[in-house]
């Protein structure tokens, strides 16, 4: 992607001329910060859900995971084209365009009920999910472009950091009216019309959830749509979209790109996994309701790490201060998964806040010195999220086999010691 030279004429002050450095532009800042907050939020939703659902379609661990799975599998299939969207259409309506499909997938929500058919909810997160890697392909380059090249580590952490907030507040507020409604009725001593019955009557309180949830984007869309002019861009039309692939042979690039993936896939998996980490006995024997609430505080760990890693990455290497936070990750899973009570507890919460400048400061190391390729390496790096996907299911089939949450905790770990090396090999900055 190209951008032309920024223009500094009188008569175009209220525009901005994005070109292969930067542009500085608050307002838009503000925007980008406000995307952050609102795919954040809702992907963190997903923690919630899947008790939810693995309780009314009696689901075991690796079942009830593919929610992760139908969710994550469209940043692998959805980002390039993704990257074919802002090219054709420029980055802020591109952002519309996200937000609409976002709205799409939240009603769907409406026939998975109806039909209570797990499957349908799938599809329905799909779609949700594929608006979100469109919103996800225009944020993470605009916000790196959007002020000095020499800051945007530090950037990306800070709007990173709202995405925090967005998944704190989520979690807390979906716990409460999603999982405190779950019945006392046990769905494995049902069955026929008396199951079906039962689900889409449970489900009734999920499709409310993301009703209000599609209100709201149509909002937000709508008012994006009103800056659809603010920056006044000029796309590169020439080439294929899949020439972006070519940034793989780049080691940094793709070594950063399979680390997305790894941290993704890792930070997923132990979030999807939290409300039923705590409601063991030999953990801190939480209600469903209650083990949800503390949700909040995973994510609550990586927002508060964000606001420090973005005062922190001012100043010291990007690249050691992700091997520093990589080995504070598996140092944690491994006090958790050889304790119990709330060290055990508390230490796998705590995990979050190791978590909380990874996936900017891998996404920045990765894309550094590509200059006006920055939207193409967005969209590569957008398909390695599909980690979550991925991974988490096989933590829950871990879960299955060894009977033992605390065993199934060795995949995150693993993948932590991969960002870890990295953080030690991108320490230096590209000449």
């Amino acid at each position: 992607m190209a951008f032309a030279p920024a223009n500094t004429s009188s008569a175009d002050a209220a525009d901005h001329v994005i070109d292969s450095a930067h542009v500085d532009a608050p307002d838009l800042r503000v925007f980008v910060f406000a995307l952050f907050f609102t795919f954040g939020g809702i992907t963190s939703l997903n923690d919630v859900i899947i008790p939810k659902l693995k309780e009314l379609f009696t689901l075991n661990y690796a079942q009830a995971l593919l929610v992760q799975s139908a969710f994550f599998a469209a940043y692998f299939l959805v980002s390039i084209p993704g990257v074919a969207i802002v090219r054709r259409f420029g980055y802020m309506r591109s952002a519309s365009i996200g937000l609409v499909t976002m709205t799409a997938g939240c009603l769907l929500f409406v026939p998975a009920s109806s039909s209570a058919t797990f499957g349908v909810f799938l599809v329905a997160l799909f779609v949700l999910a594929a608006g979100i890697t469109i919103v996800q392909v225009v944020a993470n380059p605009l916000i790196s472009l959007l002020g000095p090249p020499k800051t945007a580590s530090s950037r990306l952490t800070f709007a990173q950091a709202f995405n925090s907030l967005g998944t704190t507040i989520f979690p807390f507020v979906g716990s409460i009216v999603i999982l405190g409604s779950l019945a006392k009725i046990d769905a494995s001593t049902l069955s026929g019309a008396a199951l079906d019955a039962y689900r889409a009557t449970e489900t009734g309180v999920v499709v409310k959830t993301y009703l209000g949830l599609a209100a709201a984007l149509l909002v937000v869309a709508a008012v994006v749509w009103t800056k659809r002019n603010r920056l006044q861009e000029k796309q590169d039309q020439t080439g294929s979209i899949f020439h972006a692939l070519d940034l793989l042979k780049r080691p940094r690039f793709a070594i950063g790109t399979l680390c997305i993936f790894l941290y993704v896939g890792a930070e997923v998996a132990i979030g999807s996994l939290i409300v039923s980490y705590l409601t063991q006995a030999d953990v801190l024997g939480l209600g469903e309701q209650a083990a949800g609430k503390h949700v909040p505080l995973y994510w609550g760990g990586a927002l508060i790490g964000r606001f420090i890693g973005a005062l922190v990455l001012q100043y010291v290497s990007p690249g050691k201060v992700l091997a520093f936070v990589a080995t504070g990750a598996i140092a944690l899973i491994l006090i958790s998964a050889n304790s119990t009570g709330a060290v055990a507890g508390y230490s796998l919460l705590a995990i979050g806040l190791m978590n909380s400048i990874m996936f900017p400061t891998i996404f920045s190391l990765a894309s550094e010195g590509l200059g006006t390729r920055a939207a193409e390496g967005s969209g590569v790096i957008a398909t390695a999220i599909v980690g979550g996907a991925i991974i988490p299911p096989l933590t829950g089939h871990l879960a299955d086999v060894s009977h033992s949450l605390q065993f199934a905790l060795a995949l995150p770990a693993a993948c932590y010691v991969v960002i870890f090396l990295y953080g030690l090999y991108a320490r230096k900055s590209v000449a």
